[in-house]
């Protein structure tokens, strides 16, 4: 039976010395993860991020790499510089085999961003070259579904496998505690001096994809109070299992309390304002706690609708800052 409760995990203090890239990999504490037409807006996006507040460590295969693979198959060199990065990123997160999370980045043909929002495949919990390398092919798989050439030929897009541009993401997997996703402007009223903030038990998958209701809270961003507190009853929660995730029963224990201390509300409170202050607009901020240490995981531009309140642009990278 699957079971849960806070734990004490292993956190790098801070990434060592940048290390250097090579033609097809580049980390995202390099300059150049900052190019949306070498890693995409996913992946440059999470650079950016990194200069504000801790993130995931991670690295990018680029688009050109793939551009290098029609084929869609991993040969023996690119495997063995993911090997490489692979063993990196264990001295880096403290651990022999870390688990991470691989994912697209997406580029369309002319080197703009173009959301890709849902159109390929995420893997989570992976962990071993074997399986990082089964991942990436099926990322660079994705590019040919049918959901994706369809959204391709929406968007006038290039459908020629020989053109598609696809950058895909490998980076540390936190083992959240309590995953969370923040407004920094009330998404219910539209008030910009407000900011909500949602919280649950174990990975965000659950929250983001609205199997649990949440612990909210209400925030007064001038003295940062809490004008609201909302404990929700938290029955489902999203766990690392073998070979992915899956959603499991909240231990009772755990139901009906905080899955944030008053604390940690602050906490991530004043990094979603340090995050508006420094992007210059209200932004939708996803971040997750693990062994008490608070990961930033994304952060996207919010634009006001008339009427409707906010919702959140799709991977933007300009100027700024992930789902």
């Amino acid at each position: 039976m699957d079971s849960f409760s806070p734990r004490i995990v292993t956190h790098p203090t801070a990434w060592p010395q940048r290390i250097e890239s090579t033609p097809d990999i580049i980390w995202l504490d390099d300059p150049r993860a900052n190019d949306t037409s070498n890693v995409g807006a996913k992946a440059a996006n999470l650079s950016r991020l990194a200069r504000i507040h801790r993130i995931p460590p991670g690295f990018c295969l680029t688009a050109a790499c793939r551009l290098c693979h029609p084929d869609d198959r991993i040969e023996p060199a690119l495997r063995m510089a993911i090997s490489a990065a692979y063993d990196i990123l264990a001295e880096r997160c403290g651990v022999a085999l870390p688990a991470v999370a691989v994912r697209s980045s997406a580029i369309d043909e002319d080197g703009q961003t173009a959301s890709f929002a849902g159109q390929h495949e995420t893997f989570l919990n992976v962990r071993g070259v074997d399986e990082i390398c089964d991942a990436v092919e099926r990322c660079w798989a994705s590019a040919h579904t049918e959901q994706a050439l369809a959204y391709r030929r929406h968007h006038d897009l290039t459908l020629a496998s020989s053109q598609i541009r696809m950058a895909v993401l490998v980076q540390q997997l936190v083992p959240a505690d309590t995953s969370a996703i923040m407004f920094t402007a009330n998404p219910v009223n539209g008030m910009q001096d407000e900011l909500m903030l949602t919280a649950s038990w174990g990975l965000g998958e659950s929250l983001a994809g609205g199997t649990v209701t949440p612990d909210t809270w209400t925030i007064r961003k001038p003295g940062r109070l809490v004008i609201h507190e909302g404990i929700a009853t938290k029955n489902r929660m999203t766990i690392p299992t073998h070979g992915g995730v899956r959603e499991i029963d909240v231990p009772r224990m755990l139901r009906q309390i905080p899955s944030l201390a008053p604390a940690q509300v602050q906490q991530a409170t004043q990094l979603g304002i340090a995050l508006e202050r420094h992007l210059g607009w209200p932004v939708d901020v996803e971040c997750a706690f693990a062994g008490g240490v608070l990961y930033l995981l994304q952060s996207r531009p919010i634009t006001t609708i008339p009427n409707q309140g906010f919702h959140a642009s799709q991977d933007i990278v300009s100027p700024a800052a992930g789902a």
